[in-house]
């Protein structure tokens, strides 16, 4: 009983204190638990269905299993994890670089998670190095391909101000590589998980500090923004500035209460 509670806190604990870290570290806090919440459960439901269709496209291919898990389910997976941020970017829920690479994290974190909790019925008695590797490296992967599908898609449909197969591709074709170079494992599995550990939190930060720069950049940071800024929230008018549309784009996600206490706050501020 020690052993397997010991091997489920090695397989789901690692991604979701990841993504509990970047949530806390998102400064703009506009991405809601509930909606984090409920891209983990999408991302469940995603690793559900792509149970179903990998048993299914590996008794129709003449396949290998190990060439299989390196150059179809990476595929496979990252599309089913791709389509719930897609989904996301459609309905305008992804505003910044930091919003995408937590609802990315987000569906990783719960496509792992479901995964973890099926291995750990199939394989009660697997030695606790692969635990360590399904935890620490498989589980970080999946989120993080899927972070990085996320942040270079709304970078790019951000750019070109249009959601198009030129703006969708480079990312998907980055996180698909990313999940066959993990799955390939030319170095140990443990060395693989290493690096991943080291690799994911320098991204991490950069696109943080990245996406911390495009928001002040947008906003105009400085004594006039400040200035129009108290000057709109005293007016009770918001102007088609940047400033003017960030201020509206509160008043359009928060209940009226949230509303209220945001512009107190920056008046003060």
């Amino acid at each position: 009983m020690t052993t397997d509670l010991l091997h489920a806190l090695l397989g789901l604990l690692p991604v979701l204190s990841f993504l509990g870290a970047l949530v806390y570290l998102d400064s703009y806090k506009l991405v809601g638990i509930r909606w984090v919440v409920g891209v983990i459960g999408a991302g469940a439901l995603a690793a559900l269905v792509s149970y179903g269709l990998n048993t299914w496209l590996l008794g129709m291919l003449d396949i290998e299993f190990v060439a299989y898990t390196r150059y179809v389910s990476p595929v496979l997976e990252e599309l089913l994890k791709g389509l719930i941020i897609v989904g996301l970017m459609l309905r305008n829920r992804i505003g910044f670089l930091v919003d995408a690479a937590i609802f990315g994290f987000a569906v990783g974190a719960g496509f792992a998670i479901l995964e973890n909790i099926y291995y750990l019925n199939l394989l009660p008695n697997t030695q606790l190095g692969t635990w360590i590797v399904r935890g620490f490296g498989t589980a970080i992967m999946h989120g993080g391909s899927t972070a990085i599908f996320a942040v270079v898609t709304h970078a790019l449909v951000g750019q070109r101000g249009v959601m198009n197969g030129l703006a969708l591709l480079p990312g998907f074709v980055v996180a698909v590589l990313t999940h066959s170079i993990f799955n390939h494992f030319f170095f140990s599995p443990i060395q693989t998980t290493l690096g991943f550990l080291v690799f994911l939190p320098v991204l991490a930060s950069i696109i943080y500090a990245q996406s911390e720069k495009a928001v002040e950049q947008w906003l105009d940071v400085g004594f006039d923004a400040d200035t129009e800024l108290l000057e709109l929230i005293n007016s009770g008018e918001f102007s088609t500035s940047h400033v003017g549309l960030y201020l509206m784009a509160l008043k359009e996600k928060f209940r009226g209460e949230v509303v209220a206490d945001l512009l107190c706050y920056l008046r003060l501020h």
